[in-house]
């Protein structure tokens, strides 16, 4: 058994390259392959070797058994990883990013524009509240707030900073419905590039099918479509003992595959 250890940094995957050219088969094991390991991880799979994701929940037990403990060392924590890697077979295999990746990325950031543009329309709502007479209308847009705010004359200089605040915040919910509006015609060129013909399905349009596109990746890593009920938190868990046969609710699994689901039924 040999060691070493890599300072990160930009120079440290060709380092890791030519120290492991001792080893002509090999394979590579990263603990949190999605997160804080994705950079090397995707490095070693876009030069074409052989990677796979080790789970944390995984090492740490691994750790348990040897150690009877939960103390962590460097040394000890990539043995672990690697004798998990050893004896587990069905580690996922990193690949490397491509269209999906791209459409995942699209889908958090639609997310994001949506959340903070539900709330600027939220405080601009609640601004026009104390600015109209009988309050503002439901079912605000920009288009209605700016009409509203077109008859406003301020009375008074607090209500002159109300129609201030309302400007700006009118502005804010243009340049949102704009980010929103850029973000959705990207994400239909980036799901044109995948072919999918998953749009042709009720309840299934460009937002929520990348979401699907994006969450799944390649939907042949699941056995079964059980397995895949299972990722999505569909599946109920068995909550049985002795002769009562009885399930709960699964509020675990892919949350935002989980509410997909729920949208498209």
């Amino acid at each position: 058994m040999s060691q070493r250890r890599f300072v990160v940094n930009a120079g440290t995957f060709r380092q890791l390259m030519r120290w492991c050219e001792q080893w002509p088969e090999r394979r590579f094991a990263v603990e949190g392959a999605r997160g804080l390991g994705r950079t090397l991880a995707q490095q070693l799979a876009a030069a074409g070797e052989d990677v796979v994701d080790v789970p944390s929940t995984l090492s740490a037990r691994a750790r348990l058994l040897a150690t009877g403990g939960d103390r962590k060392t460097d040394p000890a924590d990539a043995l672990h990883v690697a004798q998990v890697a050893l004896f587990r077979q069905d580690l996922r295999p990193v690949e490397p990013e491509d269209q999906t990746t791209i459409l995942r990325l699209l889908t958090e950031r639609h997310d994001d524009l949506v959340h903070e543009r539900t709330r600027v329309l939220n405080r601009l709502h609640a601004v026009l509240r104390d600015l109209v007479p009988g309050g503002a209308p439901t079912g605000l847009s920009a288009d209605k707030a700016a009409a509203i705010m077109k008859s406003l004359r301020p009375e008074t200089a607090t209500d002159a900073c109300r129609r201030d605040i309302a400007r700006d915040l009118l502005a804010d919910l243009r340049r949102l419905d704009r980010q929103v509006k850029d973000n959705e015609a990207e994400m239909r060129d980036a799901l044109a590039a995948t072919r999918t013909t998953l749009t042709v399905l009720p309840g299934l349009g460009t937002v929520l099918a990348a979401k699907v596109i994006g969450h799944v990746g390649d939907v042949s890593r699941f056995p079964t479509e059980h397995h895949f009920a299972s990722y999505t938190g569909s599946a109920p868990l068995d909550a049985s003992s002795g002769n009562n046969v009885r399930h709960r609710l699964n509020t675990g699994g892919n949350r935002a595959l989980n509410s997909v689901l729920h949208v498209i039924a």
